[in-house]
């Protein structure tokens, strides 16, 4: 296969799995919102949990995306530098997600900050937002799409603590998070924790953390019993489902972090709400490909 006709094969494959990533939800999200929903004993929460899976069913059925707001939609990358195409993958990613807007239908949420005009193409300055990662000796590319809504993105906060406040500083800020905004996302959530050094570099592992599945445990043994904490903690606030209070508040807690100066402890959250419209698919060298996030989905 020559290489134009591979751009636009791989444009055509990763257009149809944004659009689809709107209208199902990933396996490990739905099998975590169906065993919430079997151990609520709040009537209402029950009922709202109901809604919820025939929302999805009906999503499936109609081939419609689930949530009017499908998000301004965002891309990260674990590139291997010898993949064949990788000069070429902001551009296919960006016709990819004009694509996935007509055939979804996607909503248009991609507006021109100080213009305040809507693209109509959900493309625009710097959307959709590429995150990259190269891998070297590597020639395959794995992919996690992800679609930022205005309601999961809304408890979205970031701070740098005295190293002093310790990681009770840490924890204490995302209770307070949550706590304040977090019924604005759509509960149940899945809560991202990135501890780092600075702002930015604690955002963009809070983000990077919702990316990993709902039961997965942090392999840092601390890190893994402060997830578990943090979890059990909010979901004694008891928030439930579309915060109409229930037993849980979350999905989980995932926590990524990074080294840091040994003066300042960077934290952020990052929020997705019951709705958490993300896949990952692993591109090969030869275009072949493999959806790992929703099982038993072929493209």
């Amino acid at each position: 296969m020559d290489k134009a006709a591979a751009v636009a094969d791989l444009t055509d494959l990763l257009a149809k799995f944004t659009s689809h990533i709107g209208k199902r939800l990933p396996t490990d999200v739905t099998q975590k919102l169906g065993e919430l929903r079997e151990k609520e004993v709040n009537f209402l929460a029950k009922e709202v949990y109901e809604s919820m899976r025939q929302n999805q069913e009906a999503a499936d059925k109609l081939d419609r995306p689930s949530c009017q707001d499908t998000g301004v939609i965002q891309y990260f990358l674990t590139a291997g530098a010898k993949f064949p195409l990788l000069g070429e993958l902001e551009g296919i990613l960006q016709e990819a997600t004009a694509g996935a807007t007509r055939m979804g239908p996607l909503r248009h949420n991609a507006v021109e900050t100080f213009e305040e005009k809507n693209t109509g193409t959900n493309t625009g300055s710097k959307i959709p937002w590429l995150d990259w990662e190269i891998v070297p000796n590597d020639d395959s590319v794995t992919i996690d799409v992800y679609m930022a809504g205005g309601g999961c993105t809304l408890p979205g906060k970031a701070t740098v603590l005295m190293p002093g406040q310790g990681y009770e500083g840490v924890a204490e800020f995302v209770f307070d998070v949550i706590t304040s905004r977090g019924v604005n996302a759509c509960p149940p959530l899945l809560v991202g924790v990135g501890v780092s050094t600075s702002v930015e570099t604690a955002a963009r592992l809070s983000k990077k953390a919702i990316l990993r599945p709902v039961t997965s445990s942090n392999p840092n043994e601390k890190a893994a019993l402060m997830e578990e904490l943090l979890a059990d903690g909010l979901n004694e606030l008891g928030l439930g489902p579309q915060g109409l209070t229930g037993n849980n508040s979350v999905m989980g807690v995932n926590i990524e972090s990074s080294a840091r100066h040994p003066s300042t402890i960077g934290v952020a959250v990052s929020t997705g709400c019951w709705a958490h419209r993300r896949g990952r698919i692993k591109i090969n060298a030869d275009m072949t490909h493999e959806v790992i996030s929703h099982e038993g989905f072929k493209l």
